[in-house]
């Protein structure tokens, strides 16, 4: 189970880990907290020291309740820190959390790797064309409405039968354009509500019918704080242990902020599957 980044091919039969970089000023969680290039650089260089196979740089946030950012102005804040990253640190394996095509487009012709779109190529009509033109690997994420609205769209007939189904139609859209490399993303956190994030992570293993790379991105999210009646700041412990978990149901990448951390579950997993 392989991907090809920049001819590099990332063999996903050993989890990855997937090191988180927004450059939102209101990210849940680290929003505002990497503002300078001193800041940026230090943090990415962490990342990948402690593990990190992927950087995911973001300029658009997509919590619930997140403002509309324009095209430009994502633009303006994600191009220089691309540049920024790959000067500094060449081999860096960049994903773009994008859902529109031209910032894509814009972002991997300055070297950036991959397209991670909570969209699943469903809010730009223009993004799963130049994915395919690009010719890079592709994550696509389930979620319903907008980061507006997903919150009260949580109904569904049954919900992984929905979520599959859901995939299945996205995947042969995608395919149909040519697009090789794809990885799935159940969306935790993203119309779904407490109670059927578990749900599906406790059924994420079905997810491998599809027969892709499976995305999780659990880290430091509502799922966890509110149940533990904490704090994203306070979740570090709740996340690792859901990472195990989802390490033991088959996830594929970690998409994480605490890169270490994530990095020992790979490390204990590996040593209780050999």
């Amino acid at each position: 189970m392989t991907i090809n980044c920049n001819g590099n091919l990332i063999d996903l039969s050993t989890p990855k880990i997937m090191g988180i970089l927004n450059i939102t000023p209101d990210s849940f969680y680290d929003g505002g907290k990497h503002k300078d290039e001193y800041g940026i650089l230090k943090h990415v260089e962490k990342m990948l020291v402690e593990g990190a196979t992927f950087i995911d740089v973001g300029a658009y946030s997509s919590r619930p309740g997140a403002p509309v950012v324009s095209e430009s102005l994502e633009l303006k804040r994600i191009l220089p820190i691309i540049e920024l990253i790959l000067k500094k640190f060449p081999d860096t394996l960049i994903s773009i959390d994008t859902f529109r095509g031209a910032v894509a487009k814009a972002c991997i012709a300055l070297g950036a790797t991959m397209i991670n779109d909570i969209s699943a190529g469903l809010r730009d009509n223009s993004l799963l064309p130049t994915v395919a033109e690009l010719k890079v690997p592709y994550i696509m994420m389930h979620m319903k409405g907008t980061s507006k609205t997903m919150q009260a769209q949580t109904a569904y007939e049954d919900l992984i039968k929905d979520i599959l189904f859901f995939f299945s139609e996205r995947l042969a859209t995608a395919k149909a354009r040519g697009i090789k490399d794809i990885i799935i993303d159940p969306g935790f956190g993203f119309a779904k509500t407490l109670a059927q994030n578990y749900v599906l992570l406790n059924k994420l293993a079905l997810f491998h019918m599809t027969a892709h790379p499976v995305l999780v991105g659990l880290s430091r999210k509502s799922m966890i704080y509110k149940l533990l009646e904490n704090t994203p700041e306070e979740a570090l412990n709740g996340t690792t242990a859901l990472h195990m978990l989802a390490l033991n149901k088959g996830a594929n990448i970690l998409r994480v902020h605490d890169v270490k951390e994530a990095m020992e579950c790979v490390k204990l997993h590996e040593q209780l599957e050999a």
